[in-house]
């Protein structure tokens, strides 16, 4: 198994991309950190994973909090023993162009899907540190890379994620520690699924896949730059996106 013993923290895992990276993740022998702001559903996922012989552990954390994230990492110590793995997953969206998007709802995105990162990351490094090994994944988006209409907070917050990755990619490569990004496109989730089906298919026009994409595909993404296959991969962002910002 490519994860075997490996002990992995994804936040945003209750649902979505963080929830079916979990599931490939234990299939492939990790132990995994359920980490996700919903309890109930948290609690649930976790029950459904070990109901199917995983090893998994939920922890709530509201990532922009530093005090929440630093006794979540804390826990996966205590219950763990050590993290290998760090996917930085969680995310939300308050879209709105830019001559309509109010003050919170860009601060509220930007603490999540940027400062959540930042605390998350800083949390985990010095345990990865000390073992002399670590891999670091973070999940940016074809909206940082290129912008889209109506996330001006959305955008600046993933393109940011960029910048983080390719800086702590120089800068822990030497401790043993790899850092690269994923830049999802349109993925069936509960947030695409918000879409109007008329833009739903305008989208899959762009796309030279003609599809969306699965949340399968981007937890195999996860998979890959977690496993050791990947060791040699370094301040890199991996897109999977059918094509559609070729």
């Amino acid at each position: 198994m490519r994860l075997e013993n490996k002990v992995a923290i994804i936040t945003g895992a209750a649902n979505g991309l963080g929830l079916e990276a979990a599931r490939i993740f234990i299939k492939e022998g990790a132990k995994v950190a359920l980490v996700d702001f919903d309890e109930k559903i948290g609690t649930q996922r976790v029950e459904e994973l070990r109901d199917a012989g995983g090893d998994a552990e939920f922890f709530k954390v509201n990532v922009a909090d530093r005090n929440s994230v630093d006794a979540m990492v804390n826990g996966v110590i205590e219950r763990f023993g050590k993290i290998d793995i760090l996917i930085n997953n969680a995310g939300i969206t308050r879209d709105g162009f830019l001559t309509k998007l109010s003050v919170e709802d860009f601060q509220k995105v930007i603490d999540v899907n940027l400062t959540g990162v930042f605390h998350c990351t800083q949390a985990v490094v010095p345990h990865m540190i000390a073992q002399g090994k670590g891999k670091i994944i973070s999940t940016s988006s074809v909206s940082g890379v290129y912008g889209n209409l109506g996330q001006t907070n959305y955008a600046a917050a993933k393109a940011a994620v960029v910048g983080m990755t390719k800086t702590w990619a120089k800068e822990l490569a030497r401790k043993g520690i790899n850092v690269n990004a994923v830049a999802p496109g349109f993925i069936e989730t509960n947030m695409v699924a918000q879409v109007p089906e008329k833009v739903i298919n305008q989208i899959k026009g762009m796309i030279p896949m003609q599809r969306l994409g699965q949340p399968s595909e981007i937890g195999y993404a996860y998979l890959f730059l977690a496993s050791d296959e990947s060791n040699y991969v370094n301040g890199t962002v991996l897109h999977v996106d059918g094509g559609i910002m070729m």
